[in-house]
């Protein structure tokens, strides 16, 4: 290390650079739930608020939801290069059951750590998520997408129609309970959703079990379908988000 004769300059000697560290190796991944992981939770929180800011304590406690019940947050972890050191979160995806489709997931919050994006990690999750679902019992996946479109086509995603994910868990609902809720309720115009507070569920029929708590509205709006071909396509879309911005609905059988 040498010292210029300018004030308050400093140059490192570059046979003692420090070493950048490596970036992580696609084979030594892994998935893991959070749930299983709470020392990463933190690390988990600030991957997604670096994508997509928010309160700490909202993503903190939102990740503090999953559970093998769904909703489940899984991890992309990479070993850390020094033995003892926890793993480095380096992706993240939530799951959630499906209104009315047992059988189907719902696919959200998809991140890789900025520095690592282009390089293959955003397809190993996505494929690592897709066996972890099937294993199972799942063979249907959903998710929406604002401009990401090609990478899921390239994955074997195609365009498909809104579902309405399952935003809370309860051991007291079985799953021949969540088989008997009825679809999702007619679409909303534009901007009418006010919040996604839970609002009143229907009138419950005289037989059979009660109904379960309220279900959040539907994250997207969805004007009334037109007669004649679907009218999504890869360059436009009929769904908004509740920001107003187009969204597209695809799906994959797994």
């Amino acid at each position: 290390m040498t010292f210029s004769s300018g004030p308050a300059e400093l140059t490192l000697d570059p046979k003692h650079q420090p070493e950048e560290t490596p970036a992580p190796s696609l084979t030594e991944l892994t998935l893991e739930p959070v749930h299983c992981r709470p020392e990463l939770m933190d690390a988990c929180a600030d991957l997604i608020n670096d994508q997509w800011p928010r309160s700490r304590a909202s993503r903190l406690h939102s990740l503090g939801q999953s559970s093998d019940a769904f909703p489940l947050c899984l991890l992309l972890l990479s070993p850390h290069p020094t033995a003892e050191a926890s793993p480095i979160v380096v992706g993240h995806a939530r799951l959630s059951r499906v209104l009315d489709r047992p059988q189907s997931l719902l696919v959200e919050t998809v991140v890789v750590a900025r520095a690592l994006r282009g390089r293959g990690f955003g397809r190993r999750l996505m494929e690592g998520l897709e066996d972890f679902a099937r294993v199972r019992g799942f063979r249907r996946l959903h998710l929406t997408t604002h401009d990401q479109l090609y990478f899921y086509a390239h994955l074997g995603y195609h365009l498909g129609e809104p579902v309405q994910g399952l935003v809370f868990s309860s051991q007291q609902l079985p799953t021949s309970l969540l088989r008997a809720f009825p679809r999702a309720p007619t679409p909303h115009p534009p901007c009418m959703v006010p919040s996604l507070t839970a609002q009143a569920a229907g009138p419950s029929s005289p037989k059979g079990p009660p109904l379960p708590p309220p279900l959040p509205q539907p994250l997207t709006t969805l004007p009334p379908r037109s007669a004649g071909p679907f009218p999504q396509n890869l360059l436009e879309t009929q769904y908004q988000d509740l920001r107003g911005c187009p969204i597209f609905w695809m799906e994959k059988d797994i």
